[in-house]
């Protein structure tokens, strides 16, 4: 029978960067088993490669502060590139309220290190994105570390690394059932045989409330689909600009490729399993994006270069990070809801430490995370979720 110390369940960016982390301190008999033929099928793949520490909560803006490090000294790390490109986050406020908001995040954004966030006025906006309509612009914050990275490239990078180190993948496999006994997890099965463990790591993404179910977890995870949509080559607005967010209605664009990436949260938007693109989805978006930026109503779009993909929602919009106690030898790392390209390098860091130390120094509250906090009733309350 084949043996683990750890056995990962789940290929994509969170997964590949555990697989990272857990064989850089030193535990080098890791398998990671991915059900698709090919990594970063799931979330990874789909992405929009943002990354921003400008959080409400201190374990998000702590784990965004690890990550955006890690990424600026991926290439470097890793030897192997990941496509970090810092050009900023700058969130366009039109209502006071919104000015109130950021100004709020922004003073525990610095009491926790995060000297570069700024409150910027209009002018200061303009002057990075004049192509903007602003007679309705009072002001809004911006951080020059944010940025985008490259989610493909970064998976591939980790998991290289990692096999390199002794770690192991399967594709084109999956976990059928996960055994326990009194004592926690003793293995798992696949369709490619069992496997003797002691640890399992849950980084199934959107399917985690699946993978859980075969340890009789309950875990609070459920799909949501989010929409993305590039444009054709476009010169109007230059691909220096940051990611910027109109907080009137969540618009959200950035630069990509020879164009730009446009996104927005439809409010109307249902759970389930759904990855179809809704061509519908073309018009309401680019009557946002032509009433934030005027030029874009000349903007080009080809229906079938846009995708969908799956965001994994938690309940209280945080990442489920951390063992379950009933289940010794389980371990969680769900529930991103959008942040879990942005959060991997810290998310690794944060598993692999918890597996072989049982503490971690990247977030000050690991607990605040648990597994646990749902049936405690301790939720925690994200609201800059894009």
């Amino acid at each position: 029978m084949e043996t683990a110390e750890v056995v990962i369940i789940g290929g994509g960016i969170v997964g590949s960067s555990i697989a990272w982390h857990l064989t850089d301190a030193g535990c080098r008999n890791v398998l990671v088993v991915e059900r698709e033929s090919h990594q970063g099928k799931g979330s990874t793949g789909k992405s929009m490669g943002g990354v921003r520490a400008q959080f409400a909560t201190p374990s998000n803006i702590q784990m965004s502060m690890y990550s955006i490090k890690f990424y600026a000294e991926f290439d470097e790390r890793l030897g192997q590139p990941g496509g970090y490109r810092p050009q900023g986050y700058l969130f366009v406020a039109t209502a006071g309220k919104h000015l109130d908001y950021l100004r709020t995040n922004q003073a525990l954004q610095h009491s926790l290190g995060l000297a570069q966030a700024q409150m910027v006025s209009r002018e200061d906006i303009l002057r990075r994105v004049p192509q903007l309509r602003s007679d309705d612009i009072l002001g809004g914050s911006f951080c020059p570390t944010d940025g985008f990275v490259d989610p493909y490239s970064v998976m591939v990078g980790f998991t290289t690394c990692a096999v390199q180190r002794g770690a192991r993948v399967w594709r084109s496999a999956e976990v059928t059932s996960i055994q326990r006994n009194a004592s926690g997890i003793t293995g798992v099965e696949t369709t490619r045989g069992p496997v003797s463990t002691r640890v399992v790591v849950n980084a199934a993404g959107a399917w985690g409330a699946q993978v859980a179910a075969l340890a009789g977890i309950n875990l609070p995870v459920e799909p949501l689909r989010r929409q993305l949509v590039p444009t054709e080559p476009f010169d109007g607005v230059s691909r220096e600009i940051p990611m910027v967010i109109d907080m009137t209605n969540g618009f959200h664009f950035r630069p990509e490729s020879l164009g730009f990436l446009l996104a927005w949260n439809d409010p109307e938007e249902t759970k389930g399993f759904k990855t179809d693109f809704d061509p519908s989805f073309i018009e309401r978006i680019l009557v946002r994006a032509a009433d934030r930026v005027p030029c874009f109503e000349n903007v080009a779009v080809n229906p079938k270069r846009a995708w969908a993909g799956l965001y994994e929602m938690s309940p209280d919009h945080h990442c489920i990070l951390g063992p379950v106690k009933d289940v010794p030898g389980f371990f969680c790392a769900n529930g991103f809801s959008g942040h879990g390209v942005m959060h991997s390098p810290s998310t690794g860091r944060i598993l692999a430490d918890l597996i072989l130390y049982g503490k971690t120094a990247v977030v000050s509250n690991v607990e605040a995370l648990s597994p646990a906090r749902f049936a405690k009733g301790e939720l925690l309350h994200e609201t800059a979720v894009l």
